[in-house]
């Protein structure tokens, strides 16, 4: 949202696409409308906040639904991550991809998901491309 020339956008528009499959379950999707309406996010993003809604609206219906059967909590030092743990984890995904890999250190692997930036997401698909 806030850099349309960026890695995760290519990774949305590969989504788009049907290259790259995105999984949120309810708790998480709440996280990404709560962090992408903060100001902070809509003033940089040049949009306006019906704009962020559309932007919301699309990537809902982007992302492959994960219901949470089962918590490991805690797993990660950083409370707030643990949902994005337990979706990857829940809806099988190979990978989570985030800015903010400190804060899994190693719990992710022991679920066998990846943590992996933007930038190394979107050159791994752009090689499994064709």
């Amino acid at each position: 949202m806030r850099s349309p020339t960026g890695a995760s956008a290519a990774l949305l528009l590969a989504a788009l696409e049907g290259r790259v499959v995105l999984a949120a379950n309810v708790g998480l999707m709440i996280e990404y409308e709560a962090t992408c309406s903060r100001a902070e996010h809509v003033n940089a993003s040049g949009l306006s906040v019906a704009q962020v809604g559309v932007f919301l609206d699309a990537l809902a219906a982007l992302i492959v639904p994960v219901e949470t059967h089962y918590l490991w909590r805690p797993q990660l030092r950083d409370p707030g991550d643990e949902m994005v743990l337990e979706a990857a984890v829940n809806g099988q995904a190979r990978a989570i991809v985030t800015f903010n890999l400190r804060d899994y250190g190693v719990a992710p692997t022991k679920f066998g998901v990846d943590v992996m930036l933007p930038r190394d997401t979107l050159r791994k698909v752009q090689r499994n491309k064709g």
